[in-house]
């Protein structure tokens, strides 16, 4: 068996194997595996195919995760608008507790409403945040 075949089967393997775990990483190093099957099919050898598997796999692994690194994170369940549809609405608070919390009236129910660490609670409008527990993180508007 040709040594560009093997390398096409392993890339094959990886790109299956990627498929069943959902790990794109395994999809890299198939890129890489098909580079090296591209250099068996120029006449490289062993050493030339191994090390373009290497390079090229590797660099595509660590490009991968570079850009990956440098996107934002995802916001939590509790924050995101399309997880959670109290994310974005307004909610009146009249008056804070000592503790850090008011009831406001919100879907026709009395929640519980706080506010962030560090933020001076006032009275007036404010915008739902996130949804922790059953209670509503509100910023002023």
């Amino acid at each position: 068996m040709a040594e560009s075949t093997i390398w096409w089967l392993l890339a094959g393997s990886a790109v299956l194997l990627e498929l069943l775990t959902g790990t794109f990483y395994l999809l890299m190093l198939a890129v890489g595996m098909a580079a090296a099957a591209l250099a068996a099919h120029a006449g490289g050898g062993q050493v030339i195919q191994l090390v373009v598997a290497a390079i090229v796999g590797g660099g595509a692994v660590v490009v991968f995760y570079l850009i990956k690194k440098r996107r934002p994170a995802d916001p939590s369940a509790r924050a995101d608008r399309s997880v959670n549809l109290d994310v974005g609405e307004t909610v009146q608070v009249e008056t804070w507790n000592p503790d850090g919390s008011a009831s406001v009236h919100y879907r026709g129910a009395t929640w519980t409403a706080i506010h962030r660490p560090g933020v001076t609670p006032s009275a007036g409008a404010h915008r739902v945040a996130e949804l922790i527990g059953s209670r509503l993180l509100v910023d002023k508007i």
